[in-house]
């Protein structure tokens, strides 16, 4: 019975490993995102909800924060990031480079 239990909090465990402190939601529309700036708690793990609101997709990509990930269009995405040193991390959306910028900011 112990090894039956053990072996399913194993199969839960990734679940629990991807929960984030924060939550923090940005919206792509006009391809731009909403707000530019976000502001997060430093040394805490942050889920980023990126809301498509074009009707094209777009791909958010940050190589300060090592990730990247197509939207498609009028849908939503979580991106888990952090934890993260105070600082600034900047994104932008691969697709529309000119407009869709942004900065995470950890303090």
């Amino acid at each position: 019975m112990k090894l039956r239990a053990f072996f399913a909090a194993l199969a839960f465990a990734p679940l629990f490993a991807i929960a984030a402190d924060t939550e923090v939601t940005l919206v792509i529309k006009d391809h731009h995102f909403v707000p530019s700036e976000v502001r997060v708690p430093a040394g805490q793990k942050v889920k980023l909800i990126v809301e498509n609101q074009d009707a094209t997709p777009e791909e958010f990509e940050s190589h300060e924060l090592n990730r990247e990930k197509i939207i498609a269009p009028k849908s939503k995405a979580s991106i888990f990031i952090g934890p993260l040193k105070a600082g600034k991390y900047p994104f932008f959306g691969e697709f529309n480079q000119a407009t869709a910028r942004g900065l995470v900011i950890a303090e």
